[in-house]
């Protein structure tokens, strides 16, 4: 009777066991069975957005159906085989599966896609405003619900607050000493009527007045006498504009190719 115990007393290692492929794990079949489905949905999906008359009626959906139900016994099929190289054989299936959904989503949502850079901008634009078309910018809203903007003010950078409810621009006694000018040396002649109360302000015009590419010329603003927590940004500028609106959480502004010309 043969015997496959070597010399020593030891069995002989069969050369044919290292190049034999154990079984998939029944986790890492869940795991392709996930990006299988997860593929074969976002295709489906994909060619109903970019096809959707070719989808109306109950029996198109059916037939739909019957096609992925094909699709899923095809990859049961598969999944239950145990050939040498089938765990590599169904991940390359699984990575292309999900390349095309990922490839036909894409081509399904490609205006919205197209305009991802924009609200990327308008996301993370802390106060700066985003051009949006041909005399167009967006302020988006911030966490307080408020609008502010970043301006120049005779080519000094000034963060301004929009106020609809205010009648003039009107900047800090801060944002004034970065400009120049001394508040204590102004004459408060101007009145207004405020939440706090009545508020004195020194006329003030600014030689440039920037906000984005909009730059208006000899601009009247005023200088408040008591401390704000931000410079405003009100009707003389807004009234200057061809429009301006809220549209969600966002302020949309508008004007010509010479703004209050």
């Amino acid at each position: 009777m043969a015997s496959d115990e070597g010399p020593w007393g030891r069995k002989t290692p069969d050369p044919t066991a290292a190049r034999r492929t154990p079984p998939p794990r029944i986790g890492g079949r869940r795991l392709l069975w996930l990006l299988f489905l997860a593929g074969l949905g976002g295709i489906v999906l994909a060619l109903a957005k970019a096809f959707p008359e070719a989808v109306r009626t109950r029996d198109d959906w059916g037939n739909v159906a019957y096609f992925a139900g094909f699709l899923v016994l095809l990859a049961a099929g598969a999944f239950r085989a145990r050939w040498v190289g089938v765990r590599q054989l169904l991940l390359h299936l699984a990575i292309w599966t999900a390349i095309t959904a990922v490839l036909s989503l894409g081509y399904a949502y490609r205006d919205e896609l197209a305009g991802a850079p924009q609200r990327l901008r308008l996301a993370f634009s802390t106060a700066r405003p985003v051009a949006t078309g041909d005399h167009e910018l967006v302020i988006p809203q911030d966490d307080r619900g408020g609008f502010e903007v970043i301006g120049k003010v005779n080519g000094q950078r000034v963060r301004f607050l929009i106020d609809t409810g205010s009648s003039e621009t009107v900047l800090t006694p801060d944002d004034a000493r970065r400009l120049g000018v001394e508040p204590k040396a102004l004459r408060y002649v101007e009145e207004a009527e405020t939440a706090n109360g009545k508020g004195y302000g020194a006329p003030f015009v600014a030689d440039r007045l920037e906000i984005g590419p909009i730059a208006l010329t000899d601009f009247k603003m005023s200088i408040n006498q008591a401390p704000m927590t931000s410079s405003l940004l009100g009707l003389s500028f807004l009234n200057r504009l061809e429009s301006f609106e809220i549209r969600g959480r966002e302020l949309h502004l508008k004007w010509g190719a010479a703004p209050g010309g």
